[in-house]
């Protein structure tokens, strides 16, 4: 019943030296067949655990990876962390998942905390254009560093992200080949992904023959099925859609608009008897279940998690040997559902 504090009272008290104990936490398959079944006895014999923590915290190059989004609330950060955790967790890291929240002053002491913690490296969402530029400039320049969703010119030694240009083409296109042309519902841009959105609809519009219609609701921060809902109420009551067709700049708006639609008993779909087509942007993990399920462009979640992963696994095992930094965007696939 002797209570173990720490990995050396365990050698000690099963007569295994301190390094074979440890060569063993990292790898069980490393030591002789005999060694650890002698430590595995004295496992469970004990009920000790070592603090894996405090272990990588006394290594030179720990195996923590730090992975910052900005909204884990976000169901579409959320499944891109949970990607990106497994794949640190199958490669033996440690993931230390942290949520800026949408602030400033947060994201930049999630940045010191991270330094204290003596990462190996960082998967970075930034906030974008809220975010402090020189102070994400001067914590890659110390760490590795990799960025991913939201896009900060230069910065880090990778961009790994999506093809926002080409997602937008492709629903524009198709709503366009499918009926009337779409208005385009945004909100105050949060981070430069919605302004490329914004830009992208404009110039496919034009380049169809179409005139683009721009509604910006009012409402900021991350509550977007609240801004979504809203605006759609505005809209509707001011009579501001001039088209049947509405595009939203992410699908978190569109299920609020969806919602406010519903309060104004207004059909959507694609039959004779729907008052308007609704369409989104990301395939959002609530997509296919919302009423009707939304229209969309699915984002690829598994390629940029696991590009971003290796991208950094290389930059760890390899060192920054002063390659350029490389960008890559993922292209999206439109999910054709019953709103549009």
């Amino acid at each position: 019943m002797t209570k173990i504090r720490n990995m050396e009272e365990f050698a000690r008290l099963t007569g295994i030296s301190r390094p074979t104990v440890s060569k063993y936490f990292n790898d069980p398959e490393s030591v002789r067949k005999t060694t650890r079944d002698r430590i595995e006895q004295a496992l469970a014999q004990y009920d000790y655990r070592p603090n894996i923590f405090a272990v990588n915290q006394n290594r030179k190059l720990t195996k923590n990876i730090g992975i910052v989004v900005p909204y884990l609330a976000d169901p579409f950060f959320a499944e891109i962390a949970r990607c990106i955790e497994r794949r640190c967790i199958d490669s033996g890291f440690w993931p230390i998942l942290f949520s800026s929240h949408g602030d400033q002053a947060l994201e930049n002491s999630i940045l010191d905390s991270l330094r204290s913690l003596k990462p190996a490296g960082v998967l970075l969402a930034p906030l974008g254009r809220r975010s402090d530029r020189a102070r994400i400039e001067k914590f890659c320049k110390d760490v590795p560093t990799v960025l991913f969703d939201s896009y900060i010119e230069g910065v880090g030694e990778a961009f790994v992200g999506s093809d926002n240009a080409q997602f937008v083409d492709q629903i524009v296109e198709y709503l366009c080949r499918t009926g009337e042309a779409p208005c385009f519902l945004e909100m105050q841009p949060v981070n430069p992904n919605a302004n490329k959105r914004r830009n992208a609809y404009i110039s496919v519009m034009e380049r169809l023959g179409h005139a683009p219609t721009v509604l910006r609701v009012a409402g900021e921060g991350w509550e977007f099925e609240k801004v979504g809902y809203e605006g759609a109420l505005h809209v509707i009551d001011n009579r501001q859609l001039v088209t049947n067709t509405v595009l939203c700049s992410n699908d978190r708006l569109a299920i609020g608009f969806l919602t406010g639609c519903y309060e104004r008993g207004l059909r959507i779909g694609h039959g004779p008897d729907c008052a308007l087509r609704v369409a989104g942007i990301d395939d959002h993990p609530f997509s296919r279940f919302t009423c009707p399920p939304l229209t969309t462009v699915a984002q690829d979640y598994e390629a940029v998690s696991n590009r971003s992963t290796r991208i950094l696994f290389d930059l760890i095992e390899g060192g920054r040997s002063g390659q350029a930094r490389s960008e890559t965007l993922f292209e999206g696939r439109l999910v054709m559902r019953a709103s549009a």
